[in-house]
């Protein structure tokens, strides 16, 4: 079973599945659904396409530099069928996409390292702009009399151990 890869968003095709076109100079173009097919007549540029593969890599969204990416290769040369071979390639693929998988934890883990910061600027200062959504324009008007500013006590561990309540 043979999979492929789409020319225009880099996703794999299933045997049946997909369009392939085949341009006068013999250059064969396959594509995994009708939406990469149609960009394509239109003379996209995948790179410039937000959703495909090519543009994420391009972008720093996806890994573009591992070593795991090298097995994932497309090779031509025939092997001669050996048990023991095939049984080690299996296991290996296993630990390689373990590997993977990973890696690619890291790497989104990097990038959205400093977001939830950001986020909560953006949301702090969201609040600040439309607080007449939050507060009633008189409560803004009287100024901090309806809402009392918080005050903050230390109670020492004497005083409250002896103003417990006894029954």
């Amino acid at each position: 079973m043979r999979l492929e890869k789409c020319w225009f968003c880099s996703s794999t095709i299933y045997p049946g599945h997909g369009i392939q076109f085949v341009r006068n100079d013999a250059k064969i173009f396959r594509f995994c659904r009708s939406k990469c097919h149609k960009n394509f007549k239109m003379k996209r540029n995948p790179r410039k396409v937000k959703w495909t593969k090519a543009y994420r890599r391009l972008h720093g969204k996806d890994m573009t530099q591992d070593s795991t990416f090298e097995f994932e290769r497309k090779r031509n040369r025939p092997e001669r069928y050996d048990r023991n071979v095939t049984e080690m390639t299996l296991k290996a693929i296993k630990k390689i996409d373990k590997i993977r998988v990973t890696r690619e934890a890291q790497h989104h883990k990097m990038r959205m390292r400093g977001k939830k910061a950001i986020e909560q600027e953006a949301a702090i200062k969201e609040l600040e702009n439309s607080i007449n959504l939050v507060k009633a324009p008189a409560a803004l008007q009287q100024g901090s009399e309806i809402t009392l500013p918080k005050i903050k006590v230390k109670v020492s561990q004497s005083q409250a151990v002896g103003e417990r309540m006894e029954e």
